[in-house]
C-alpha cells in the first residue's frame, strides 16, 4: 500500500518548459476540437501525439501484457466520448481520466471472470495477483475520499494520474506552489490515516 503513495518531488518547471507545455496543450485542444467535428486526420494526429503518454500511464498500473490492449481501448472510449469533451481540462488530463476508468474496468472484469486454467500450486493464489493490486487501488480510493477536496484533486492529478505539477496547477487554476503544498499535506494526511488503521 505504501508504494502507491510514495513519490519523488518533481523539479520546478522553467518558463521555457511552461511555454512549451502551454503550446502543446493548445495544439492538443485544437486537434481534439477538430476531431470532435469529425476530423479523422485530427483524431489520428491526436492519437499519435498522446499515445505514448497514455501508454506510460497505463503501464504503471497493469500487467505489461495488457498495456497495448488498454491503450487501444482508452482511445476507442475517448473517440466515443469526444462529443462530450468541452475543453475544460487539458486533453492529456482528460485522456488519463479515460485511461484510469478503462484500467479500473479491466480489473473489475478480471475479478468477475472465473478461472478456467488448472492451478498447480494453490498456495500461490492471491499472492501479488492482479486482484490484490486492485484491492490496494480500492483501499487507496477510500483513503482519498477522506481528504479535503482541494488536496484530493491535487494529489490524484499529480501522484495517481502522473500529471506534471505545472499542468495540474493550470487545471486547478492555482499556482504551482499551492499544488505542491496540497500534495504534501495530502500525502501527510494519507500516511496518518494508514498509521491509524
Amino acid at each position: 500500500m505504501t508504494a502507491l503513495i510514495e513519490t519523488r518531488p518533481s523539479p520546478l518547471g522553467t518558463p521555457a518548459t511552461a511555454s512549451a507545455d502551454a503550446r502543446r496543450d493548445h495544439e492538443d485542444l485544437h486537434l481534439a476540437l477538430r476531431a470532435k467535428e469529425g476530423g479523422e486526420e485530427e483524431m489520428n494526429a491526436l492519437f499519435t501525439r498522446t499515445r505514448d503518454h497514455v501508454a506510460r500511464f497505463i503501464a504503471r498500473r497493469v500487467d505489461p501484457s495488457w498495456v497495448d490492449d488498454l491503450t487501444q481501448e482508452t482511445f476507442s472510449r475517448a473517440m466515443r466520448g469526444l462529443a462530450r469533451y468541452e475543453g475544460r481540462a487539458p486533453v492529456r488530463s482528460w485522456l488519463l481520466s479515460v485511461a484510469r476508468h478503462t484500467v479500473a474496468d479491466r480489473y473489475r472484469s478480471q475479478a468477475r471472470t472465473p478461472r478456467h486454467e488448472p492451478v498447480d500450486d494453490w498456495s500461490r493464489i492471491g499472492s501479488g495477483t492482479v486482484s490484490e493490486r486492485f484491492d490496494e487501488y480500492l483501499a487507496l480510493l477510500d483513503l482519498l475520499k477522506a481528504l479535503p477536496e482541494c488536496r484530493r484533486r491535487a494529489f490524484v492529478l499529480t501522484q495517481i494520474e502522473g500529471v506534471p505539477y505545472a499542468e495540474a496547477a493550470r487545471t486547478l487554476g492555482v499556482p504551482v506552489g499551492t499544488v505542491r503544498s496540497r500534495v504534501a499535506r495530502g500525502r501527510r494526511d494519507l500516511l496518518h490515516m494508514l498509521n491509524d488503521s
